[in-house]
């Protein structure tokens, strides 16, 4: 599988909570929701489409691709389990989403699965 950096995690995961929520996305959405600039959501975007994960239909809607559907949903899993994990363990519930957002694309795939099994 391609490798992606965190930011494209991020838009990955936004894309797919978007789509939970509204239906369909566009980058303008992920603009919106990120509170990042056009120019770079449009570079990440592309970055995304010209490795596989996405595409973008000629009315600016993005999907997933079968690939980008799995990296997005195991991001999410990350990040859903982290934050469990964290609050479980003591910590506040705002700390443990922003913590889990911030390491759920760092952690190794042997700590992440020592973590799921405790849960």
């Amino acid at each position: 599988m391609e490798d992606i950096y965190e930011s494209g995690e991020m838009y990955l995961e936004t894309i797919l909570l978007l789509q939970k929520s509204k239906g369909t996305v566009r980058s303008v959405d992920i603009v919106n929701d990120l509170g990042y600039a056009k120019s770079s959501v449009s570079r990440g975007i592309n970055i995304l489409k010209s490795k596989g994960f996405i595409v973008v239909a000629e009315d600016g809607a993005i999907t997933f691709t079968e690939t980008g559907l799995s990296r997005a949903q195991e991001i999410y899993e990350r990040h859903k389990i982290l934050a469990a994990y964290l609050q479980k363990i003591g910590v506040k519930k705002e700390t443990a989403e922003a913590d889990a957002c911030r390491m759920e694309h760092v952690i190794s795939k042997e700590t992440f699965e020592i973590i799921k099994k405790q849960l």
